[in-house]
C-alpha cells in the first residue's frame, strides 16, 4: 500500500518542499509540495528524481574496514574501534594539526552536517581544515566578513521586489541559485521581467540565464572585478552616488572614491573586452532603477580577483543606497540565527590568524585552501607535521579539487583516513574506515545554512518520511560516534555529544544579559526542550532562543519545534526586512567600504588592466541536472545535455582544425585531459568550456553508472598554485589553456 510524506528536498541550495510517494520502505515519486510556503510546488529535475537518488543500489548499506589491504564488510563496533585505534595514535603522538579534516558541499544539505563537524573541530582542536568553500565561495564570505565584521552576513537580493538586477556570474536557471536560497529562482526571474523590470547578466557564456536577460555582456572571463570597478568609477565620476538612508551606517565612501579613480571605463575596456560607453550605461541603469540589486557568484569567486570582485558588488549595491532596502539585496533572519545583539561595535574579522605549513597560505574563516591539502600531506617541512591522518565528510577532493592526481597519491601515503560517505568514491577509495550514512528518506532535515541565505524568511523541518532500515546508522549518530572515536571518548554514550553541545549552550544563553533566559537555571530551561532525539533537542533549543522564538516561555506565541511540528508545510516568517545596523560586527560598529586587506590588493587588479590573456582561457559550466560530483551515479540526471564534453566556439574550431563530436586534447598547468568537442556559438570566441566533477575512471570505486560514462576531471588541467590571496579560494575560471584536435578534419 502505498502513502504519502512531506520532505524537504536536500539536492541543491533551493530547498524545495517535496510530497514523496512511498510504498513500504521505497520512495517511487515524487512531486512538488504546492502547499510549502517557500517553494509552492516549484520542483526541477534533481527533485523530481528523488527516489532514484534515495534508492541508487550503489549505496553504502555498512561499514568498510580496511583489512589485508582491502575495504571488507564491518559491523558498527568495529568500524568505530578501528577509526579510535587509527586516529588517536596520531594525535597523540604528533598533536592534533596532524589530523586535517575535509568537508565537503553535502554537509550544508544535512541536519548530522550543520550540528556537529564544527563540534567535531572545536573538540579536536586542529587547525587542519579543508572545505569546499575555498573552490567555490570564499571570496563571498572574506568580502562580507571584512565589510559587515561577519564572514555570514551575506546579504541576498530581494527577488520577488526588485525593479533592475545585475546578474555577474550566476546562472540560476541550472544551478538554482547558490549563496541565495529562492525556490524557482527562474520563475523569480520571469516575474520581475513582466512586472517591468530589468535583468542584465553579466557571463562569457550566453547560458540559459543569460537568454531570458534583456541585456548579456560576454566579458572576458576574469576580468570581473575589473569591470565592477569601472562602474564604480563611473558612479562617482558621474556623481550617481547616492546611500540614501544608509548613509549614518557607512563609513569609507571617500577612501573608496580614491581608489577607483584609474579604473575608468576606457582604461579597463580592453582587458574586459566591453566597450566603454556599455560599461557606462550599466552603471547609470543601476543608478537609475527604483530599486536594484547586484548579485554575483560562482563565475565571479573562482578567478584571480574573486574577493575584490564580491566587494565590488556590495560596494555598488551601497552606493546607490540599495543595500538593506526592500527591493535591492537585504540580510536575512533565520529561525536559528543567535538571538539579535544590540547594534553596535564587533569584534570585527580577522584574515590571516594562521597560516599553512607549506605554502604560508592565510586561513579564512577558520580555514585553509583546499588546493593545499595535497602538499600539507606530501611535503616535508621545518615548520611543524604533516598532516598524518584525515577525517572526509561528505567530500570527494579528488575530482573538486584542483590537481587530484596529486591528492590521489598523497592520500595513499597518510598514515590512516576515516570517510563518511554513502559512496565508495574516488576519495573515499582511499579510507581505512567508509561510515556511511543513510539515504535521505531516512534522516531529518532542517536548513540552517540555506535558510540563513534564503529570499524570504520562513522555517520547515521534515521528520524522516521512512523509518531507519535494520543494520543503517543515523547520520546524527555517525558524527557523534566519529566526535567521540576521534578526541579519546570512544565507547562513550553518543547522546553525550548533544547533551555537551545544549549544556554549554545554556551555560552561555543565561549568562547573557541579550539572552531571553538570561539569569534562569540552566538545568530548568534545558528541561522545558522537547525531541524524539538529541538533534530535535537542539533544533528546539536553537528555535526558543532565536529571533522568533518563544524565550523558553517569554513569548508564549513563538517558536519551539512542536509548534514547527504541528506546521508540516512550514511557518511563513515574511519578507525580508531592512535591518541595519543590527547585523553589523565590524569594530566600528559601521560598514567598512575599504577595510585595509582590500585596499592592499587593490594594486593587484590596477595591474591586470594591463595584462592580456593570450590563447584560449577555460570556464566551467553548471547543469539543472547535476550538483558537483555526486549525482553521476543516478540514470535519471545524466545523459542528453548533461554530457562531460568540451563547448568551442565556431569559430575557434575552424582555426584549429576540430569536428564537431570529436576527441579534443586540453592542456593546462597542471596536465591534460582528452574530451569530445561540441561546437556552440554560446560562449564567446577564445573560451573554452568543461562541466565540472567528472572524472570517474579510478579503479576501486563502486560507481557504476558513473563509471561508464566518466568524462574527465577538469581540475586535472590545475596545478593548484593558482589561488586568490585574500581568500586562498581556487582559481577555476579564466585559466590559460591549450586545445588540439585528434582526429584531422576530413
Amino acid at each position: 500500500m502505498s502513502r504519502t510524506a512531506l520532505r524537504i528536498c536536500p539536492l541543491c541550495e533551493a530547498t524545495c518542499g517535496l510530497t514523496l510517494t512511498i510504498e513500504g520502505t521505497r520512495v517511487t515519486g515524487a512531486r512538488g509540495d504546492r502547499e510549502d510556503v517557500f517553494s509552492r510546488g516549484f520542483i526541477c529535475p534533481k527533485g523530481a528524481s528523488f527516489g532514484a537518488v534515495d534508492g541508487d543500489p550503489d549505496r553504502l548499506r555498512t561499514p568498510l574496514v580496511r583489512r589485508d589491504g582491502e575495504l571488507r564488510e564491518a559491523t558498527w563496533e568495529e568500524a568505530f574501534d578501528a577509526v579510535a585505534a587509527g586516529l588517536r595514535p596520531v594525535v597523540e603522538r604528533h598533536g592534533p594539526h596532524a589530523v586535517g579534516v575535509v568537508l565537503g558541499n553535502p554537509n550544508v544539505h544535512t541536519m548530522a552536517g550543520a550540528l556537529y563537524p564544527q563540534v567535531l573541530l572545536g573538540a579536536l582542536g586542529t587547525r587542519s581544515v579543508f572545505t569546499a568553500s575555498t573552490v567555490d565561495q570564499m571570496p563571498k564570505h572574506v568580502s562580507c566578513g571584512l565589510l559587515y565584521g561577519d564572514a555570514n552576513a551575506i546579504p541576498v537580493p530581494d527577488l520577488d521586489h526588485t525593479d533592475h538586477l545585475l546578474l555577474i556570474g550566476a546562472n540560476p536557471l541550472e544551478s538554482n541559485g547558490s549563496l541565495c536560497t529562492a525556490a524557482d529562482f527562474p520563475g523569480k526571474l520571469k516575474a520581475l521581467k513582466a512586472r517591468g523590470g530589468t535583468l542584465t547578466v553579466i557571463d562569457p557564456r550566453r547560458t540559459r540565464t543569460a537568454k531570458l536577460a534583456d541585456r548579456h555582456i560576454a566579458v572576458r572571463p576574469g576580468t570581473d572585478a575589473l569591470l565592477l570597478a569601472a562602474m564604480t568609477y563611473v558612479l562617482f565620476e558621474e556623481h550617481l552616488v547616492d546611500l540614501g538612508e544608509l548613509a549614518p551606517h557607512v563609513q569609507g565612501v571617500d577612501e573608496v572614491r580614491e581608489q577607483v579613480r584609474e579604473f575608468t571605463p576606457e582604461a579597463v575596456a580592453e582587458a574586459c573586452d566591453v566597450d566603454a560607453a556599455e560599461i557606462r550605461v550599466l552603471a547609470r541603469e543601476l543608478a537609475a532603477a527604483p530599486t536594484a540589486a547586484v548579485y554575483g557568484r560562482i563565475g565571479s569567486c573562482t578567478v584571480p580577483h574573486g574577493t575584490l570582485a564580491s566587494w565590488l558588488v556590495d560596494v555598488l549595491n551601497i552606493l546607490t543606497g540599495n543595500l538593506d532596502r526592500p527591493g535591492g539585496a537585504l540580510f536575512p533572519q533565520a529561525a536559528t540565527d543567535r538571538t539579535p545583539r544590540p547594534a553596535g561595535p564587533g569584534r570585527g574579522f580577522a584574515l590571516g590568524r594562521w597560516f599553512s605549513r607549506v605554502s604560508q597560505y592565510p586561513e579564512a574563516k577558520g580555514e585553509l585552501p583546499l588546493s593545499a591539502l595535497a602538499e600539507e600531506i606530501d611535503t616535508e617541512t621545518a615548520e611543524g607535521e604533516p598532516i598524518r591522518a584525515l577525517i572526509a565528510v561528505a567530500s570527494n577532493p579528488v575530482l573538486s579539487a584542483p590537481d587530484g592526481a596529486r591528492l590521489d597519491k598523497a592520500l595513499d601515503s597518510l598514515d590512516f583516513m576515516v570517510s563518511v560517505d554513502p559512496y565508495l568514491n574516488e576519495t573515499a577509495r582511499h579510507a581505512d574506515v567508509v561510515l556511511p550514512p543513510p539515504p535521505p528518506s531516512q534522516s531529518p532535515h532542517h536548513d540552517f545554512a540555506f535558510n540563513t541565505l534564503a529570499v524570504r524568511n520562513q522555517v520547515r523541518y521534515s521528520r524522516p518520511a521512512i523509518p531507519l532500515e535494520p543494520g543503517r546508522m543515523a547520520e546524527t549518530e555517525i558524527l557523534a560516534r566519529l566526535i567521540l572515536a576521534a578526541t579519546g571518548m570512544h565507547g562513550a554514550d553518543p547522546a553525550a555529544v548533544d547533551t555537551m553541545v545544549i549544556d554549554q549552550t545554556l551555560a552561555k544563553a543565561v549568562k547573557d544579559p541579550n539572552s531571553p533566559v538570561h539569569g534562569r537555571d540552566p538545568g530548568e530551561v534545558a528541561a522545558q526542550l522537547t525531541g524524539d532525539t538529541g538533534p530535535e533537542r537542539r533544533l528546539d533549543m536553537m528555535l526558543r532562543l532565536g529571533p522568533y522564538g518563544d524565550g523558553f516561555g517569554v513569548r508564549p506565541d513563538g517558536l519551539t519545534l512542536q509548534r514547527l511540528l504541528a506546521h508540516p508545510h512550514g511557518i511563513d516568517l515574511g519578507p525580508l526586512t531592512s535591518r541595519l545596523p543590527q547585523p553589523l560586527k565590524t569594530r566600528s560598529g559601521k560598514v567598512e567600504l575599504l577595510p585595509q586587506p582590500i585596499a592592499d590588493d587593490l594594486p593587484r587588479l590596477r595591474q591586470a588592466m594591463s595584462e592580456r590573456a593570450d590563447g584560449l582561457v577555460l570556464v566551467g559550466r553548471r547543469h539543472l541536472r547535476s550538483n558537483n560530483s555526486w549525482m553521476h551515479n543516478v540514470p535519471a540526471l545524466t545523459g542528453g545535455t548533461n554530457r562531460c564534453t568540451l563547448h568551442i566556439h565556431p569559430e575557434d574550431a575552424e582555426r584549429l582544425g576540430v569536428t564537431d563530436g570529436a576527441p579534443v586534447r586540453v592542456k593546462g598547468a597542471g596536465g591534460e585531459v582528452t574530451a569530445p568537442a561540441e561546437i556552440t556559438d554560446a560562449l564567446r570566441r577564445g573560451v573554452v568550456s568543461l562541466p565540472h566533477g567528472w572524472g570517474h575512471d579510478r579503479p576501486g570505486t563502486r560507481l557504476n553508472h558513473a563509471s561508464a560514462d566518466p568524462g574527465v576531471n577538469v581540475n586535472q588541467l590545475l596545478d593548484g598554485s593558482l589561488l586568490d590571496p585574500l581568500s586562498g579560494n581556487a582559481v577555476l575560471n579564466g585559466v590559460p589553456v591549450e586545445v588540439a584536435a585528434l582526429i584531422a578534419p576530413l
